[in-house]
Order: C-alpha cells, then sequence, then structure tokens
C-alpha cells in the first residue's frame, strides 16, 4: 500500500511546463484575471495595478515602513578628547582652538589615556581626575566650568529650614 502520493508537480519538469497542466500560467492564479494572483498579491515595490484599490481601502499608509524600528546601538555623541591624543596633535590644535595662549575645548571632555609632557593650558568641559593630574604633572593647567555640587545645594536648604 502507497503511504504517500507523489505530487503532480514534481513529475512535470522540462520546456512548456511551468503551467502544470493549466494551459497558459496565468490561468492558474487564481480569480485575479491577469492582476496577479490572489488577494493582495501583486502589490510589490511599485504596485502599479492595484496602487488606486489599495489607496482607496487602506489610505496612504499601507506603502512604506511606519512605526518604530530599532537601531541597534547608537554612537556615543559627548566628544571626548585623550591626554595622548592632546601631546600627539599639540600643533594642529594650537591652530585651531588657541585663544589668548589658551586651547579652547570647550566642548570636550578630557580623559587621562595616554601621556603628556608638553606644558598647555586647556579650557574644557569637564576633565576626568587622571587627565587634570597628568596636565597639571607637566606643568599645564584645566579650566573648567564653574558647577555647584548638589550635596552642598542641599546642605544650605537644611540650613534656612532651621
Amino acid at each position: 500500500m502507497k503511504l504517500k502520493k507523489r505530487r503532480k508537480s514534481s513529475r512535470m519538469h522540462g520546456r512548456g511546463m511551468g503551467s502544470h497542466g493549466w494551459g497558459s500560467r496565468k490561468k492558474h492564479v487564481g480569480t485575479s484575471g491577469h492582476s496577479g494572483g490572489k488577494g493582495m498579491s501583486g502589490t510589490g515595490k511599485m504596485a502599479g495595478q492595484k496602487k488606486t484599490l489599495v489607496l482607496k481601502l487602506y489610505g496612504t499608509k499601507y506603502f512604506g515602513k511606519q512605526g518604530i524600528t530599532s537601531k541597534g546601538t547608537e554612537r556615543k555623541k559627548n566628544l571626548v578628547m585623550n591626554v595622548g591624543y592632546l601631546e600627539t596633535y599639540i600643533e594642529s590644535l594650537k591652530k585651531k582652538f588657541e585663544k589668548n595662549g589658551i586651547i579652547d575645548l570647550s566642548d570636550y571632555k578630557i580623559l587621562g589615556d595616554g601621556e603628556i609632557k608638553t606644558k598647555i593650558n586647556i579650557k574644557a568641559k569637564s576633565a576626568s581626575k587622571s587627565a587634570v593630574e597628568k596636565i597639571e604633572k607637566a606643568g599645564g593647567k584645566v579650566m573648567l566650568p564653574i558647577r555647584e555640587e548638589k550635596t552642598e545645594i542641599k546642605q544650605e536648604k537644611k540650613e534656612e529650614k532651621e
């Protein structure tokens, strides 16, 4: 007794067998006539033959991408510069950023990776402890914007209440 019947399509090979016994290939695409299959088939990239129908039924949001999609990991947007980079490119940094003997890196955070031997004065957004130590050890100076500590503000509020 045969357990599995072989499909007709597996037997129909060779030239002209794209129709698989239905005559013209387009005759076996369902009731859609020449439109390209059943249902919403043929609404691919251009979808010329169904565009008016689709827009009428679903509006303009049928085509194209909508909604939030994952963008993966975003790059860090904060500007950072290492002490080693300062040492290597000191001349070009002076040409670009120097004003009155101070290298103005107000948008950058200075990090402590690398070594520095040149005496430089830097104005920066922020700096790590190790970077400040290395620059001061070389005879330079780091100028940071004055920021009030949150703890100091809290202590002042407590004193006012008392």
